[in-house]
Parts: structure tokens; sequence; C-alpha cells
């Protein structure tokens, strides 16, 4: 910690600060010993700079503030980019699944809000996501819905990589796509 101090990482401790830290669930668990029974705390936490990269993370301990700390820092080593239009939204509708979690994953219009339940609404805010429509189709667990969610996300891809890999303009990713729908 005495590293953030100095001045030459004082663009990471800044960097950590500005991250969004969104808590989706903290479970109670319960081991049955001779004695009775030992509680624990288990922590689920999506971590995001709102700019497009967000991560998630878990974490379990004794106690709530140990277990929320440790999940966060899970969350913060498991961060991966996501490319956004417009810094907004999402380049395409992708689906994702992660066990029984299956979620739609949808661009939407200017102010159209995040329309999405629970668990995914934490991702999109932590992402920088602002319009978004989003279901949830299968298991409503954090866990999975989560898992799933950033399985789809890892999906989108933006139409200049996907120009750069062709060897083409970005125009003809959707150039092609007008062309057709015009000889129809």
């Amino acid at each position: 910690m005495a590293r953030n101090n100095d001045k030459g990482s004082d663009s990471n401790g800044r960097e950590e600060s500005e991250l969004i830290e969104k808590l989706v669930g903290i479970n109670r668990v319960a081991k049955v010993v001779k004695g009775g029974r030992r509680f624990g705390f288990a922590a689920l936490v999506v971590v995001g700079d709102g700019r497009g990269k967000a991560g998630f993370g878990t974490g379990k301990a004794k106690e709530v503030p140990e277990a929320i700390r440790k999940a966060t820092e899970d969350a913060k080593r498991n961060m991966v980019r996501i490319p956004l239009r417009d810094g907004r939204t999402l380049h395409h509708d992708v689906k994702g699944t992660y066990g029984a979690g299956h979620v739609l994953l949808r661009s939407a219009p200017s102010g159209t809000g995040i329309i999405a339940g629970g668990p995914m609404r934490a991702v999109f805010e932590a992402l920088g996501v602002q319009d978004v429509v989003a279901k949830s189709i299968g298991t409503s667990n954090p866990h999975n819905m989560i898992k799933a969610t950033f399985s789809g996300l890892q999906y989108i891809q933006a139409p200049r990589a996907v120009a750069s890999k062709r060897g083409i303009k970005v125009a003809d990713v959707f150039g092609k796509k007008a062309e057709l729908e015009t000889t129809s």
C-alpha cells in the first residue's frame, strides 16, 4: 500500500479510486461442527471503470467487510475490456451462456437507459453502458447471471476490429448489408 503514495504510482492510485464497485450479493454460509454452527460470508462484487472495462470477483471470509474486500480485489484482477459504441451502448446483439444462465443483450438507441434486472444492471453500470436492453432467460442465480453476461460481452467485436481481420474498410463492413437490402 505504501507504493501508492509514491509520485510514480500516483496514477495507479487515482485509477483505483475511480473504479465503480457494485456489491451484487452477500450470502451467509454455515459450517456445522461439533459445538454448533460456524458462520461465514461469501460476497459477489462487480468492478468497472465506467469506460468499457469491468470484472467480477468473489470472496469468502468470517466477516462481511473482509469478504467484500477479497471479492473486490478478485474483481480488479479479472477485469476485461469490452468495446462500446459511442461509449454508451453495445455494438451488436449477443447471447451469453453459463451453466443454466442464459442472457440476451441488445444494443439500444440513445435515451433508452439500462433495462436489465438485478446482477446484469450492476455489470452495465460498472462497465459504463448507458443504453441497453437485457433479458435473463433461465436461472436467477446471481453468480451464473453475471458469468453469462460476461460470456456474452466477450463476443462483442467493434466494426474496426472486424474490418482489420477481414482486410477491408470499416464502411464495407456495413455496406455489404445495405447492398443486400436494396437488391431484395
